[in-house]
């Protein structure tokens, strides 16, 4: 009896300070609308470690995003999988809290159930999931079905701030293997097959932005060769281009130049493909290019001015690395088959770096860099906004 009442006092007292809590403002003597311009100008890390009202805010929908890592995952080889598991899954990893939590999940009825990730016919390699990230949007573009086909007619957008997936417009060329990347906020997909290889489509190229409403696919200009459409090629953009080559390593490669604003196809500067020798990123925004040297672990950057790399970090962990994404002075390489991702501060030297691993049961097979989900509530102005 003694126990069960001790328990329920402290029980009591602990919604007691909960609601205390919740009751007090944001900052004591100030107005909550005039405390969160104040706390707005703070780093997130620095009020999530002070109090829980602090914490709520900096997750709220009227506070700043930081950024966060989203991942595209599937089952490891020993993570069980059931039959009822779609192949792949996406996680996002909170920088604050380290933890990874779930995505919410698409609806039922999009392609993801009918994606293909292995085939007898291709033993030594993985089928490739395309995916990018444009104007804070995670897109999903390009996959193959079970009757290897091209699984996406349309892509699939996740929003973290609305929390919610929705369907593209249709593609004009569904296609796979194909060359995907996106630069101010504008997704572009190129080259690659389609319901058998094409040569329309391996030299077609088209571009749609998804935060604008009711636009479709339009075409643009066509790749000068259809040689991009061996493999999964990521486009990246850097000083208002896409930059791309069409084979991973340090195997004989093309490489190709988009501009975006006068679209236009270029060649690639003989300095930047010689150096390009394994998964390359960059910031949305613009900045340097980023390339890991996947048989020497070396992260490099792009010196357009130079037309050279530069090293910025090397290690043993960053060998064999198989896809990356950069943002927030950070770049985020997937690597050991995709049970680790490796995180090296750009702006550091030399380049500080650590590892995140995996959701529990999960391999990674990409990384993107976008604003984290909101969830919870503030008030601000005297009115509650939720999620």
């Amino acid at each position: 009896m003694a126990d069960a009442a001790c328990k329920r006092h402290k029980l009591s007292s602990s919604s007691v300070v909960q609601e205390e809590e919740e009751e007090q403002s944001l900052l004591p003597g100030l107005p909550d609308h005039l405390a969160h311009h104040c706390l707005s100008r703070l780093p997130p890390r620095l009020l999530f470690a002070v109090c829980r009202q602090w914490r709520r805010l900096v997750y709220s929908p009227c506070f700043p995003p930081f950024l966060s890592l989203y991942a595209v995952v599937c089952p490891s080889d020993d993570g069980g999988a059931s039959a009822e598991d779609d192949p792949i899954g996406f996680y996002t990893f909170d920088p604050l809290s380290a933890k990874w939590s779930p995505l919410p999940s698409p609806s039922p009825h999009t392609p993801l159930r009918s994606l293909l990730l292995r085939h007898p016919s291709f033993i030594a390699r993985r089928l490739p999931v395309q995916s990018v990230a444009a104007g804070g949007h995670l897109v999903v573009l390009s996959a193959t079905n079970h009757r290897l086909l091209p699984a996406f007619p349309r892509p699939l957008v996740f929003h973290p701030t609305s929390r919610s997936w929705r369907l593209g417009p249709p593609l004009r060329a569904p296609r796979r293997w194909c060359v995907a990347g996106s630069a101010g906020g504008v997704v572009v997909i190129a080259s690659g097959v389609g319901t058998g290889y094409n040569t329309e489509v391996a030299r077609s190229a088209e571009r749609w932005d998804p935060a604008a409403p009711g636009a479709v696919w339009d075409r643009v200009a066509p790749v000068r060769k259809g040689r991009f459409s061996r493999e999964a090629v990521e486009a990246v953009s850097s000083e208002g281009k896409l930059c791309m080559v069409n084979v991973r390593g340090r195997a004989a490669k093309e490489g190709a130049v988009y501009d975006v604003r006068s679209d236009r196809w270029e060649e690639m500067p003989a300095g930047m493909l010689e150096g390009w020798t394994g998964p390359a990123a960059a910031v949305e925004e613009g900045g340097p290019i980023y390339v890991v040297d996947e048989e020497r672990g070396a992260l490099k950057a792009y010196d357009w001015g130079a037309e050279r790399w530069v090293v910025l970090a090397e290690s043993e962990r960053l060998i064999r690395a198989e896809q990356m994404a950069a943002g927030g002075g950070r770049a985020c390489v997937v690597c050991d088959g995709g049970a680790a991702v490796v995180v090296v501060d750009v702006k550091s030297r030399p380049g500080r770096m650590w590892t995140v691993e995996p959701p529990s049961g999960k391999r990674v097979v990409a990384v993107h860099v976008l604003p984290r989900m909101c969830h919870g509530a503030v008030t601000v102005d005297g009115s509650a906004e939720t999620t």
